[in-house]
This record gives structure tokens, sequence and C-alpha cells, in this order.
């Protein structure tokens, strides 16, 4: 069993990181918060870096949504509708596992997202695989890697 945690990716892509916190006792996700300024233009996808990186247990995964704020008063999504992270991503040799949302602008403006500013809820949820599964073998990437070799 893996201690499910947030932990900051080393060296500059880490630094100003914060540690995600539910904000209530009721709560589901953690609030990430980017580590730049960030603007995004209309019609157009950005990479939010945060800094961190999670790690949970095999059966698990690190579900992504825009927090509802960014959605109905600046016009962004996530680009991939839900962001998920892999167990596995954590530590891989591309990126450390570093967690960067994937922000679209549907809106007629650009959008600036200011360091500090809270983009995403990340929830943790375990998932179920088939009778048959057949997975393939060990993670040889970062950010969109799986299945792209």
């Amino acid at each position: 069993m893996v201690d499910r945690r947030f932990a900051p990716v080393s060296g500059p892509a880490g630094e100003g990181a914060v540690l995600p916190q539910r904000k209530t006792g009721r709560s589901a996700g953690y609030d990430l918060a980017s580590t730049a300024d960030v603007t995004v233009e209309p019609g157009k996808v950005a990479l939010v870096p945060t800094g961190l990186k999670a790690y949970m247990n095999d059966d698990e995964v690190l579900l992504l949504y825009v927090r509802s704020s960014l959605a109905v008063k600046k016009g962004l999504m996530l680009a991939n509708g839900v962001g998920v992270i892999d167990a596995d991503y954590a530590d891989n040799p591309d990126n450390e596992g570093h967690i960067m949302v994937a922000m679209a602008n549907l809106g007629p403006a650009p959008v600036t997202i200011a360091r500090g500013e809270r983009v995403a809820q990340g929830i943790f949820t375990n998932y179920l695989t088939t009778a048959d599964d057949v997975a393939g073998g060990a993670r040889e990437g970062g950010f969109g890697s799986t299945g792209a070799r």
C-alpha cells in the first residue's frame, strides 16, 4: 500500500508548488494551483504547471476537473474534459510526473491564470478492470505517453 499523497517535483519546475488541500471536511477534491502566470488565447489550449506529482496505489487514479469558477466566470475548460493521472505517472523518466493542466479557452478574449490561482480539483478514486484484462508494459514517458509508442 502506497502512502497516497502529493509532492513537489524537483528542480525549478517544483518551485512555488503548493500542496493541495481540501477546503472543507466534505470536499471530494484537492485544489491544484498554477506555479506560473499562463495566458490562454481564445480557441487555444495551454498547459498550466502545478509543480506537483501524485503518489497512489496501483488500482487508483487521480481525476482532474476544472474548477467551476474558471468555467463559469472565465470560459475555461479542461481540453480533455477530465484529466487522468495514472498511478505510474509519478517519477516517470520524461517529466518526473509533473501534473500539467490542459486548459482550453472557449471565450472571445485571452484569459490569464495567475501564479497561485487554483485551476483544478483532483479526486483520487479506485477503478476496476475486466476479468480478461491484459495490461501492457511499463510506462515509457510523461505527459500523453500512454499507448503513444
